[in-house]
């Protein structure tokens, strides 16, 4: 005799069905009766925690994200940067780089999947390695607690993700990473002082 999940329980077992749909069949062929299936319960045990399919989707790759976030400490500011970069390069040109770039397209013709990544978007995560990343070098003196700021954090993944969109490829060049950050990100951190 099984017992039923409820709870935490059920919910990490639909996260989990959903993120292997996704690495499976992307957005476009994640459905709600394949993730229920997967997970071995009910649609309406999804729909009582994501209102729709763009939600869970949402929730998926979050899901993902969480198992994936970089967190270098490799002593310098500089090569915590580039490591950081070089990873998220790695990253988006990866299969879960493809489930994300599969959700963005999707997100070009549902207004609700573009406004739900906005809000549930895993940027402040990064965001928050970032701003991390900055804190230990400025423990270490080599940046101004002035920089340990959000938008100083956020302009490294901002130009790396503005080079996606402008060469149209899931990965840059390595000589780009260095350029973001020794011509851009670290004299930003260092004019913070």
């Amino acid at each position: 005799m099984s017992t039923r999940r409820r709870g935490e329980d059920l919910e990490r077992a639909i996260l989990h069905a959903a993120a292997e749909e996704l690495r499976e069949s992307g957005y476009a062929g994640m459905t709600m009766d394949r993730v229920a299936g997967r997970a071995g319960t009910n649609k309406n045990a999804i729909y009582r925690r994501w209102p729709n399919r763009a939600a869970l989707g949402i929730a998926a790759y979050r899901h993902l994200s969480d198992a994936v976030l970089p967190d270098p400490d490799t002593g310098t500011l500089r090569g915590d940067a580039l490591e950081m970069l070089r990873r998220a390069n790695q990253t988006w040109s990866s299969p879960h780089g493809a489930i994300l770039r599969g959700l963005l397209a999707a997100a070009a013709d549902d207004p609700e999947l573009l406004t739900l990544m906005r809000e549930r978007s895993g940027a402040d995560t990064m965001d928050r390695a970032w701003l991390a990343m900055l804190e230990r070098a400025a423990a270490r003196g080599e940046a101004p607690a002035a920089a340990v700021h959000l938008r100083v954090a956020a302009t490294p993944m901002l130009l790396l993700r503005a080079e996606y969109a402008m060469r149209g490829i899931p990965s840059v060049p390595d000589e780009v990473l260095v350029e973001i950050v020794d011509e851009v990100f670290l004299p930003l951190v260092r004019g913070r002082g």
